[in-house]
């Protein structure tokens, strides 16, 4: 007897549903009669005719399979798991040998005995079925086989029964099991049944029932999973767990009578408890924030749809030692839970792998943004590295000389606001005196930097922060120059290793290697870049904030003899403070404030008020000391020349020499009066 009689019997089902419609309900005899027609059809399977006719209706390769999804799994650069990309499904197809032997035999031994004996259906258990079927006027026991299920999870999808539906699953079945080996019917099959908890396949289940692999189930652990599929609701063990026990002892019985397994195996088994152990692999994330942010990334590159499809292997730029020093940098600094909040962005400038990326809340509460990506603060005087790349850009000399008083009322009209014209002030009203660019920028000072401005175009500083990577829409007003407007820690460390790559600027990037399902490479760091700005543009500015280390406002950033350069920044009221700098091989940025407002970081691990040079600095010095320790001492390229015309402001008397400070010495914690951002 042949397949063309199993699916006969099925069409015979159907001719005794058309008769009963016609003539009155006569339950013994129709029972009777449909048993004995169906196994009349039987002793007819080699009828040509039959099987011609059945085989002809249905086509498995005009059919798309049905995208079933499966999870992508994003790592840091050493290989460990950050976290899962879930798909609709959580699943991780397997070959069949990478499973515990436990599982297959289970699952044959209770939801289709004679698998490896019949072919792609199983006529005795169709006739049981038919016979129950007729019995009860509807479809109560489908009969089917693994390779029907199969079809069905793979093409089909539909979970109503109806007598058409099983028709096309089997023929579909029997054109499956024409092209696939036994084995490849029975692995595909584990990797695509549902197990209950957004779980399919075995990997998936094993991991959320378990918190383990399929390779390494137990006896009784592939039981209750291999019990699940008929009914993962009804048996699932963490709302049903007595249901759960019921279900896995009827398979252990059924591969008792398989032979499966031995009397004491079989003993053993049954006297064990369920032994759940919930795993956390689909929904635990190590380093949140930059998980979130590089899952982002992928979408942008790839497509929301094939993310979502699944199966990606990405290994990212995250590197996880540098992750930990950031940590402990900022956890040493802000030691109390009512310290503000903190952030740090590291960037390698060469390429624009991000290495860290860390969002720290003393209190160890969690937002619902991610600070070093989405926050929006004034960055003060750490942007003015952007007028000043700007200022080179157009000629003009860092040795140009300005007068630096403690106030300044600018009249030109592009820098009037909503009171009249533009009235800037130095950090702590402090007169600067007459000085040149490279020690107005060792100092911060912003009464310089407003008269540089407007020489440079407020529209001009936009356009050269955009280039060097500043994303956040920027407005072209005068007082862009001192920090006034929003930025995040990602593009200002994006900005600054600009600099640090000697004008060349990399978009922020998230991944090295993408690879799809079947470890096909899809995408690599692009290490390419663009000259945003000229070399002696980025190698001059570059000189000027050395200086900043050396002698200014950042000297409790120095990192000894390893040569390092960097830009503070301090909001107006002390809001926001920063500290932005790099060593030819790494860039980074900390910002310091409280998150939920603009609330003034005054009485702060000892500091009156906090700014860029400060805590900031602080915690710079300590990451890069850390992360640098392995790296080689490298030089900034020195400019060979400072070219380009001189210009110089009005002359207002009173600084002197710049005061020299040992740069191993932290910042004294008493901080200058209260004043406009350095």
């Amino acid at each position: 007897m042949g397949d063309d009689a199993e699916l006969a019997a099925l069409l015979a089902l159907r001719r005794s549903r058309l008769r009963r419609r016609r003539r009155p309900r006569r339950r013994g005899l129709r029972i009777a009669a449909v048993v004995v027609l169906a196994l009349t059809i039987a002793a007819l399977a080699g009828a040509a005719v039959t099987g011609g006719a059945l085989l002809g209706s249905c086509n498995l390769n005009a059919l798309r399979p049905i995208a079933l999804g499966e999870n992508s799994f994003l790592y840091a650069r050493d290989g460990s798991l950050l976290g899962v990309v879930p798909s609709r499904t959580n699943r991780q197809p397997l070959e069949l040998s990478a499973m515990s032997p436990w599982l297959p035999k289970a699952t044959v031994a209770i939801e289709d005995r004679r698998f490896w004996q019949h072919g792609a259906l199983d006529y005795q258990g169709i006739v049981r079925a038919l016979y129950r079927d007729v019995s009860a006027g509807k479809i109560v026991q489908g009969g089917s086989t693994i390779t029907q299920e199969l079809v069905r999870n793979l093409y089909i999808g539909s979970s109503q029964r109806t007598l058409s539906r099983k028709l096309r699953e089997a023929c579909l079945a029997r054109k499956l099991a024409a092209t696939w080996s036994k084995r490849q019917i029975l692995a595909a099959y584990l990797n695509e049944v549902f197990y209950g908890s957004h779980a399919y396949g075995a990997q998936a289940g094993a991991e959320t029932l378990f918190s383990t692999s399929a390779r390494a189930l137990t006896l009784p652990e592939a039981a209750l999973l291999a019990g699940l599929p008929q009914a993962p609701s009804v048996y699932d063990p963490f709302t049903h767990p007595a249901a759960a026990l019921r279900r896995r002892n009827d398979v252990l019985r059924a591969m008792l009578a398989t032979q499966d397994v031995t009397l004491g195996e079989y003993e053993r088994a049954v006297a064990s408890p369920l032994g759940l152990h919930p795993g956390q692999l689909y929904t635990a994330l190590r380093h949140p924030n930059f998980f979130g942010w590089a899952e982002q990334q992928l979408m942008l590159r790839f497509g929301v749809k094939r993310v979502e499809e699944g199966g990606l292997q990405v290994r990212t730029t995250l590197d996880a030692p540098m992750q930990t020093a950031a940590h402990d940098a900022i956890a040493s600094v802000l030691q109390h839970p009512s310290d503000p909040a903190a952030a740090l962005v590291a960037i390698d400038p060469r390429t624009g792998a991000v290495r860290a990326m860390l969002p720290y809340i003393p209190d160890g509460s969690r937002l619902q943004f991610n600070l070093a990506t989405q926050s929006g603060r004034t960055a003060g005087s750490a942007f003015k590295p952007f007028t000043l790349a700007a200022a080179v850009d157009q000629g003009i000399s860092l040795y140009s000389g300005f007068s630096g008083p403690p106030s300044l009322t600018i009249p030109d009209r592009e820098c009037y606001g909503i009171k009249g014209p533009w009235n800037p002030h130095n950090y702590g009203d402090e007169s600067a005196g007459y000085m040149n660019l490279l020690d107005a920028t060792a100092h911060s000072v912003n009464t310089i930097f407003a008269q540089l401005v407007v020489k440079v175009g407020p529209s001009n500083v936009v356009a050269e922060a955009q280039k060097m990577g500043i994303t956040t829409p920027l407005q072209s007003v005068c007082s862009i120059t001192l920090g006034t407007q929003p930025v995040n820690p990602l593009e200002m460390t994006d900005g600054y290793a600009t600099l640090a790559a000697r004008g060349v600027h990399h978009d922020p990037q998230a991944f090295e290697v993408v690879r799809g399902p079947n470890g096909e490479t899809l995408g690599t760091l692009d290490s390419q870049g663009t000259q945003a700005i000229p070399q002696t543009t980025a190698d001059q500015v570059t000189a000027a904030l050395q200086r900043v280390v050396q002698y200014g406002t950042g000297t409790a950033a120095a990192l000894g003899d390893r040569p390092a350069a960097g830009k503070t920044g301090t909001a107006e009221n002390y809001v926001d403070a920063w500290f932005c700098g790099f060593v030819p091989q790494l860039a980074a940025c900390v910002w310091v404030g409280y998150p939920k407002a603009e609330i003034p970081l005054v009485n702060v691990e000892g500091y009156g008020a906090v700014f860029g040079g400060s805590l900031p600095a602080e915690i710079w010095h300590r990451f890069m000391s850390a992360v640098t320790a392995t790296m080689p001492v490298q030089s900034f390229v020195t400019p060979k020349t400072f070219t380009g015309h001189y210009v110089s402001g009005s002359y207002y008397g009173g600084y002197g020499p710049p005061v020299v400070t040992n740069p191993l010495k932290p910042a004294p914690r008493t901080p200058p009066p209260a004043g406009g951002g350095q």
